[in-house]
């Protein structure tokens, strides 16, 4: 039976398991450790860090780092709980032109929630191939019973491999 595996994409620390003998078996990160930060980073020559690397630099490269992405997910900009949370994040967030949420990096550039999400559910994908689990063609993201049915769904969306996006599963 091929493994099942599953993506819990947090809102600071994400983390990917499979089962093994009915029990959830922590798949550890590239760098050894078995939660990977929900942090995306934009160095300033353009280079992606995601998880404990892009964390390591926020204090220094704070307008091209994002974290607590999940609470802008499927939220309208004028959402109160959107402008409670822009006040607890140094990178800047703008109203896109559906009425929506973007981040924009310090070179201009633009990114929704769903985007910087990917980013971190690649990242996790990635690792999870390269460990000493096989690759699995079946898997699963986790969202909070909290979670809109918006936000929810994107996630999971993202996570799934093209393939299955164009089957319907």
């Amino acid at each position: 039976m091929a493994k099942v595996i599953g993506i819990d994409l947090g809102t600071t620390n994400s983390a990917v398991a499979y089962m093994e003998g009915g029990e959830p078996t922590i798949i550890p990160n590239a760098e050894g450790g078995r939660i990977t930060p929900s942090v995306v980073a934009f160095t300033k020559t353009g280079e992606r860090l995601v998880g404990q690397v892009a964390k390591r630099q926020a204090i220094t490269n704070p307008d091209n780092t994002v974290y607590s992405i999940k609470r802008f997910m499927g939220r309208r900009f004028a959402d109160p709980e959107v402008q409670r949370t822009l006040k607890n994040v140094p990178y800047k967030v703008t109203q896109a032109s559906n009425g929506g949420i973007e981040v924009q990096l310090a070179d201009g550039k633009k990114l929704t929630p769903p985007e910087v999400s990917a980013m971190i559910l690649g990242k996790l994908k990635a690792d999870a191939e390269t460990s000493s689990a096989r690759r699995s063609p079946r898997r699963s993201s986790r969202c909070p019973p909290t979670s809109t049915t918006a936000s929810g769904r994107r996630p999971r969306t993202r996570g799934r491999s093209p393939a299955s996006r164009s089957s319907g599963s």
